[in-house]
């Protein structure tokens, strides 16, 4: 604490709990008495403020009486009661000055005075003014960063438009020399307002720009500054449409663009937004992979060829599965909807489920019973590839019914009581819950007996299988078939150069495209 300064509140209430403390005492309280006995009675007191205690022997005396008697007559109160205490204070009553200007001297004791010196003491320096800025939300600051020489190769490149302003085909140009990816070149310009005019002048980009150097220090927070609404420190879903909407796009299938808009939205925020918050924050975007994808947007002729967010070939697949499903093509669908896919093959529990809102944003599922194409693309890719951290994360919390953060074993039975139920109409006899269940438990091995929790599952190598024994008829019974090592040995491999979802999605545009080429045939024979 520095010299001059006042008590902090922290500090003042634990001085006001000690003088609460001392003055409890019963020994404090007896002394008070006789105190204001004294001087309503106008005797001189002097105290020492060492010990409390008054220097007069008479006053000694008595007050060493009044300790034994209120020890040895328990019908004596510890307290006075307020009537009483108001009767004998000092200003209370009608005194003399001189005898009020001699309790003011009384108070002033040696006491007072040695705890005003220890106020003015002075104490060292706080050790947190030497601690190093260690947290950089928008970046890590370079200390090598020349910005005029930047802001005077955007001028340069500006003065090649005419009147120094640049439209929307210009701003490639402009992009690279702010030094970004060529795909930035949208949200660099509506940043700069040339959503408004149609152009963006040369002032008006250089002030935007300048800020933004001077307070972003990395991608990341500079990709969440120009994309981001005002006042905003994160990304939702539709502010990702001004990016996407310069992709030049060979639309092969009839379908509109803004569909394709919308699957790359959910894919970027199924694998960025490992919060579910529904906002994209700087250190979501950081530890992604995504901006590196969106620069490799302009070494990559083909689009098809960066399959975690914008393969057109994985759009398709998800498309049709759709399309299939969704008989009347309102791009929603309901419960029935979803059950048919995959010949039936999640379990009806599963689907209830889905549509009770523990994986799905906004209430149309639990309000309308039905779920959106956006819903449905987490849907399948979670169905698909069970290994990944978001498609782990959607069925714990489907198969955790009572959201406590643990499978019990009571939910795990629940699920696979209708599993049971299909075996046996498919005549196959149901493995019973308990040997299941040990089976599973080796399986996952959770720490704690009881219980499988989200981390645990997320050790696990093979939560797959885990996850089709109790609601997935089809890829259960292919599991059983499999031999239970080479299972182990597959999950058990260091990395996997191609994922599950990526060997579904190209085994159905192959199937797809096989389906579209012989009816093409048959249309034209």
């Amino acid at each position: 604490m520095s010299p001059g300064k006042v008590l902090q509140p922290a500090v003042k209430m634990k001085v006001d709990e000690l003088f609460l403390c001392w003055l409890s005492q019963p020994a404090t309280q007896l002394t008070l008495k006789d105190c204001l006995r004294r001087i309503k009675n106008k005797e001189k007191t002097e105290f020492n403020a060492d010990s409390g205690s008054s220097k007069n022997e008479s006053f000694t005396s008595k007050n060493s009486n009044s300790k034994q008697c209120l020890l040895g007559d328990t019908r004596l109160p510890l307290s006075f009661s307020p009537p009483q205490l108001s009767t004998t204070l000092p200003l209370a009553t009608p005194a003399s000055s001189r005898n009020s200007s001699n309790v003011r001297a009384t108070r002033r004791s040696s006491g007072t005075k040695e705890v005003q010196t220890k106020k003015e003491e002075t104490l060292p320096p706080s050790h947190s003014q030497n601690i190093p800025t260690f947290y950089f939300p928008r970046g890590c600051p370079k200390e090598k960063v020349n910005i005029d020489a930047v802001i005077a190769k955007i001028e340069k490149t500006f003065s090649e438009f005419p009147n120094e302003r640049a439209t929307l085909e210009d701003m490639g140009k402009v992009a690279k020399a702010c030094e970004c990816p060529l795909y930035w070149k949208g949200p660099l310009f509506y940043c700069a307002g040339g959503e408004r005019t149609g152009y963006v002048s040369v002032h008006k980009f250089v002030a935007m720009w300048r800020k933004v150097l001077q307070t972003c220090y990395d991608d990341a927070a500079k990709f969440v500054h120009l994309l981001m609404n005002p006042g905003c420190n994160y990304l939702v879903q539709e502010d990702f449409i001004p990016f996407l909407q310069l992709f030049e796009l060979n639309i092969l299938f009839h379908v509109s663009s803004f569909i394709f808009f919308l699957q790359v939205i959910q894919r970027i925020f199924y694998t960025v937004n490992r919060s579910w918050s529904g906002k994209i924050t700087c250190n979501e975007l950081r530890k992604s992979n995504f901006l590196q994808n969106v620069a490799l947007l302009e070494e990559e002729p083909d689009i098809n060829q960066l399959t975690e967010y914008f393969s057109y070939e994985h759009f398709y697949v998800i498309y049709c599965k759709f399309w299939e499903l969704d008989t009347d093509h309102d791009l929603y669908i309901d419960r029935k909807d979803l059950a048919r896919h995959n010949d039936y093959a999640i379990s009806n529990r599963m689907i209830e489920r889905i549509f009770s809102g523990a994986v799905t944003r906004g209430r149309k599922a639990q309000k309308d019973g039905k779920i959106s194409y956006a819903d449905f693309v987490w849907f399948l890719i979670s169905e698909e590839d069970k290994k990944t951290p978001t498609s782990i994360e959607y069925w714990f919390r489907c198969m955790d019914l009572d959201g406590d953060g643990a499978l019990s074993m009571y939910e795990l039975e629940y699920f696979y009581e209708e599993q049971c139920q299909k075996l046996e109409n498919m005549a196959i006899e149901p493995l019973p819950f308990e040997d299941c269940l040990c089976q599973m438990l080796d399986l996952v091995k959770p720490q704690h007996e009881g219980k499988i929790t989200l981390h645990d599952l997320k050790r696990c190598k093979l939560t797959n299988v885990f996850f089709d024994t109790f609601f997935n008829i089809e890829k259960y019974l292919d599991h059983e078939q499999k031999d239970q090592f080479s299972m182990l040995r597959d999950g058990e491999g260091e990395t996997q150069e191609v994922s599950d979802w990526e060997k579904y999605a190209a085994e159905e545009y192959d199937i797809l495209v096989a389906e579209e080429a012989a009816s093409d045939q048959w249309n034209d024979g």
